[in-house]
């Protein structure tokens, strides 16, 4: 039997295809440096892709250095990381306190201190800097992305994304799309999300949208429960690990979020949708006004070590 001959058309037909590489985001910016912003960039240059963090000054920049560089040392001793595992993330993220470069990327995600001024601020000087196809993305838990959105020239390219604390070790996003976000935005970031290794749960604009709207009320509740004497802190979060499968407790999980974050949602929860259950807690005012924040300044509804463990 002869043997046909290949043409270089039939083995590019045969051949299959590559995946299509126009929605693959590449190049990303974080505006913030807090604890957010940290562990966005981690997450990030986890996965293999380089990323800028801007912030404000150099102060507050070293400032994000050394504390990024701390939380993973920590996770070094608790061999949950290596040191190798943890230069590959730092050789991969450039810190800056300009917006000058911001012209080369084609993703800034915002994670600042949740103020809608602050945001639109930042989001209106970006617009003119930025690219035209570059997508802006809010970390915002409770803001109007909308209103936010309308403040640029770019509203169809506005999205939020709602990122869990800790970012690396949370495996769920909430990608929240505002009243303008194009379908066509929805989808790239989505797979963004996939990308660097989370899962992306689809919401509409709401106060609080899923995550936030859902475990305030159970926090809120635990503080009552505590300033009412009911319990202790540790037995209050003993009962709710135990008896609902929780990897922690209410209080010790507010304590991670930082109790001054929690306070805020509460606020904007409780003057949005003035329903009782969002009201603060007195408890959870009276420990942010003295400062204890929780995990990130050693104490809160418990005390920690400089490695954030409790101490008993």
């Amino acid at each position: 039997m002869p043997v046909k001959e290949l043409k270089l058309e039939d083995l590019l037909k045969s051949s299959p295809k590559k995946e299509d590489d126009q929605d693959s985001i590449k190049e990303i910016a974080i505006i913030g440096g807090g604890v957010m912003g940290q562990g966005i960039a981690q997450t990030i240059s986890s996965a293999g892709l380089d990323v800028l963090l801007i912030e404000k000054n150099e102060k507050q920049l070293k400032h994000s250095k050394s504390l990024l560089s701390d939380y993973m040392d920590r996770e070094i001793k608790r061999w949950a990381m290596t040191k190798s595992d943890k230069k590959a993330i730092l050789s991969r993220i450039i810190w800056d306190t300009s917006f000058e470069k911001i012209g080369d990327y084609d993703l800034i995600i915002e994670a600042v201190d949740e103020e809608f001024d602050l945001k639109v601020k930042i989001f209106t000087e970006l617009d003119k800097k930025a690219n035209d196809d570059c997508i802006f993305v809010s970390n915002s838990s409770t803001l109007s992305l909308t209103k936010i959105s309308e403040k640029t020239n770019r509203p169809d390219k506005m999205i939020g994304l709602h990122f869990l604390s800790p970012v690396p070790k949370i495996p769920v996003v909430e990608v929240v799309k505002c009243l303008h976000t194009s379908p066509e935005t929805v989808k790239k970031i989505k797979r963004f999300v996939s990308d660097i290794g989370k899962t992306p749960v689809e919401v509409y604009e709401y106060p609080g949208f899923v995550t936030t709207r859902a475990i305030v009320p159970l926090l809120n509740e635990a503080m009552h429960i505590l300033l009412e004497g009911i319990a202790s802190a540790k037995d209050i979060d003993t009962a709710m690990k135990l008896g609902y499968n929780f990897q922690m407790g209410p209080l010790e999980m507010a304590d991670s979020m930082g109790l001054d974050e929690v306070l805020a949602w509460m606020e904007t929860l409780w003057n949005t949708l003035g329903e009782p259950r969002y009201r603060p807690c007195p408890l959870l005012r009276k420990l942010v006004r003295e400062r204890k924040l929780g995990k990130k300044s050693g104490e809160g509804f418990y005390k920690y070590d400089e490695n954030g463990n409790i101490v008993n």
